[in-house]
């Protein structure tokens, strides 16, 4: 697309079908899942935890004395005691009064007394109150992925379940199109989603309509069948059952990607081919997906782009990016190879308003990785 050119009116500007599809969808009730099911899906609000340990404990197996009793003690100078102090293994209870733990090769039980032959400071073997689990703290950031490590921080303060949002989505796929849907569908987990992946029966509107049901979804995609083609009844199918709010995007690739609604449910239909699906799914879906897991702005990368962008104005494009010596390297902008795809670190859209981005601008790009 050359500069002086300029937005086709059956294309439906980016931000705008965004907007459209987002327009009323409000985050799904958090649900309690087990640790294991919890992983990946968005936090919920929970209420604060307790202090882990809930008190002082012993680090170490050993004798727990208090250390201001034991200032000078060497095995020069012994310090007797009356009696042999308390032992204690590793995660006891510290007894009232001592703050500190010494192994048993630093009290001398061979004479009729038993002497304590080194110093100690306060803390010392011991695991305070709250070392591991500040009180008050959370176990996972409401609105952030639930991660392995979140899991680690449960099971050690006795949590066995966990409040999330796990949006339901269902995929329709087109037959032809199983490459791109079970790229989607992956993706969809990897957020958090609880994926259900149907094939329909025909490529005909009426079978693809027989394939759809909102009623056990949050979201629903169509995978395939987006374009004017004769066999592409996808969009069709979704008139039948909603709305569609637009079809024929201003992104690149893309463009055939279209939006709607069955009821209150959004709808993405997203074209087959893998590139342009994948380009829809950033774009359009997993927004959609993120409103509804209540998930934060997704983490972007600050760094000067090592060459120029080149777009063209009036189209959004979709640019894949690696990080090299502490800048951005494109490595495709609106066409997208299966390569670029798989060893892209991020990407970014050039805005359908400019011409692209010069050497050395400092761009945002949204992390395809976490």
């Amino acid at each position: 697309m050359t500069s002086n050119q300029r937005l086709p009116a059956s294309l439906t500007p980016l931000d705008a079908a965004l907007a459209a599809l987002l327009n009323g969808v409000e985050p799904v009730t958090p649900a309690e899942l087990p640790l294991a099911e919890a992983l990946r899906c968005i936090a919920a609000e929970m209420p604060p935890s307790g202090a882990l340990p809930p008190h002082d404990i012993a680090a170490s197996d050993g004798f727990a004395l208090r250390a201001s009793d034991l200032v000078g003690a060497s095995s020069y100078s012994p310090l007797p005691l009356p009696a042999l102090p308390h032992w204690v293994e590793a995660g006891d209870a510290m007894p009232d009064g001592c703050d500190c733990v010494l192994d048993a090769d630093s009290v001398d039980q061979s004479g009729p007394m038993p002497q304590v032959l080194a110093e100690a400071i306060p803390g010392q073997g011991v695991r305070r109150a709250g070392g591991d689990i500040a009180a008050g703290s959370g176990v996972a950031r409401a609105g952030r992925r639930v991660l392995a490590r979140d899991l680690m921080i449960a099971r050690g303060a006795g949590i066995a379940r966990l409040r999330v949002r796990r949006p339901r989505l269902r995929i329709v796929n087109i037959p032809g199109g199983t490459v791109t849907s079970d790229l989607i569908a992956e993706s969809a987990r990897t957020a958090g989603a609880e994926v259900v992946s149907v094939t329909a029966s025909g490529r005909e509107a009426a079978s693809i309509a027989a394939a759809i049901d909102v009623a056990a979804c949050d979201l629903l995609l169509l995978v395939g069948g987006s374009g004017v083609g004769r066999t592409d009844a996808t969009v069709t199918a979704l008139v039948r059952c909603g709305e569609v709010l637009a079809h024929g995007i201003a992104v690149q690739p893309g463009r055939t990607a279209a939006v709607g609604r069955i009821g209150k449910t959004p709808v993405v239909v997203l074209p087959g081919a893998p590139d342009q699906a994948f380009a829809a799914w950033w774009t359009l879906a997993l927004p959609a997906l993120d409103r509804l897991s209540g998930r934060r702005p997704r983490k972007t990368l600050n760094l000067p782009l090592a060459r120029k962008i080149a777009s063209g104005v009036g189209i959004a494009e979709m640019v894949l990016l690696e990080r090299k010596q502490g800048a951005w390297v494109t490595l495709a902008v609106g066409e997208l190879s299966l390569d670029a795809i798989a060893r892209a670190e991020a990407w970014l859209t050039v805005p359908g308003g400019t011409e692209g981005f010069a050497a050395g601008t400092a761009v945002d790009g949204y992390m395809l990785r976490e």
